[in-house]
């Protein structure tokens, strides 16, 4: 059901939700042109206008689909993982400036990209941009190359490395080919995947046990509150932040355990 708190006017929140879009697919949106600017008070649109749009939500999401675009620092990593090269954000300028990547928003002023449109591109573009950046060290990589192309954290590859006993050059780096064998390896794959899962999910708790903290505080405080020992009701919106939150993470590690065999 299409959210609605006025009848005759929509702050960005609720024409979102009357098109059915997230914030960031209605932002997109607007910075392309493809919907109109509010045309209430400066900052809300009129219900004649919200429904008189309101199909443009579907064509917003054919084209932008429902993933959020992300920043150069993970674009350069799902590309690493993808066609195992160490992928660096400079690459990802490159890219963008040969036009074979379209920046599709800014973030804080800095841009971001479609997780579609990165899972499109030619791999060979990918590997012609890494090539010339690199030379002739194209074929080793340091340390934090091998855990992006692995898509392991730092630490994980670190130790693995060093039980495998990885051989290095004279500057630190490991043959490609080598890192290229572990990510073969189908039974370290699945043992890193668990174990990445794990971390996770031991990071995820302890945001949920930090939101609980929040909400409990809360109550202590209405409760003084209520028993007269307090001059003032506690303020609302901490408190609908962190349930929110809390459901949030809730659903993360829901989703965590039933990934766990």
């Amino acid at each position: 059901m299409p959210e609605q708190i006025n009848p005759t006017r929509y702050g960005p929140h609720q024409f979102a939700g009357h098109l059915g879009l997230a914030r960031w697919q209605l932002r997109v949106g607007l910075e392309h042109g493809l919907l109109p600017g509010p045309d209430v008070d400066g900052d809300r649109w009129s219900a004649g206008l919200a429904e008189a749009v309101r199909e443009r939500g579907k064509e917003i999401v054919a084209r932008f689909g429902d993933e959020p675009p992300i920043g150069s620092a993970r674009a350069a990593a799902r590309l690493a993982t993808r066609v195992g090269l160490d992928v660096e954000r400079r690459d990802i300028e490159v890219l963008v400036a040969e036009g074979a990547l379209s920046v599709v928003s800014s973030f804080r002023g800095h841009p971001v990209y479609l997780m579609r449109d990165l899972d499109r591109l030619d791999p060979d573009v990918v590997r012609k941009v890494v090539t010339a950046r690199k030379g002739p060290l194209t074929d080793t990589v340091d340390a934090g190359g091998a855990a992006a192309i692995l898509g392991w954290p730092r630490r994980t590859f670190d130790r693995i490395a060093a039980e495998r006993g990885l051989m290095t050059d004279r500057l630190g780096r490991y043959a490609l080919s080598d890192i290229r064998a572990l990510r073969a390896d189908e039974p370290l794959a699945h043992e890193v995947a668990a174990e990445k899962r794990h971390l996770a999910l031991t990071k995820t708790r302890r945001s949920e046990a930090r939101i609980k903290d929040v909400i409990r505080a809360w109550i202590l405080r209405c409760s003084a509150y209520t028993d007269d020992a307090a001059g003032r009701p506690p303020d609302i919106a901490p408190l609908s932040r962190a349930l929110r939150s809390l459901a949030s993470v809730r659903a993360e590690i829901a989703e965590y355990e039933r990934a766990t065999p």
